[in-house]
């Protein structure tokens, strides 16, 4: 096992507009850990989640995945190099079960 965590934020910010949704954010994840991501509304979870994902690219910082400092330009690129996202609201197609819509469009 690595002494390198698997996922690191280091010092990610972000802004929209005037708002700074994440303001020098910085966590590890090691491999075969579970990680919650909690607080109050407006501490930035979505935003360092949407980050993580490729979803959204970041003002400032690293996202250093598997060792690597990685610039996702879209959550298929996230993807394509193992990272998962589940979101909290519903899902895209609230007919299918839980692991039908995580494999959707697969």
């Amino acid at each position: 096992m690595s002494d390198q965590p698997l996922l690191a934020l280091k010092e990610v910010t972000k802004s929209y507009g005037a708002v700074r949704a994440l303001d020098g954010v910085s966590f590890d994840v090691n491999a075969g850990e579970i990680v919650a991501l909690v607080g109050d509304n407006g501490a930035g979870k979505s935003s360092s989640v949407k980050v993580i994902a490729g979803a959204v690219q970041p003002d400032g910082g690293q996202v250093v995945f598997d060792g690597e400092e990685r610039h996702w330009t879209s959550p298929r690129e996230a993807q394509v190099s193992g990272i998962e996202t589940l979101y909290q609201d519903m899902g895209l197609a609230p007919h299918l079960s839980v692991s039908g819509n995580i494999f959707l469009g697969r």
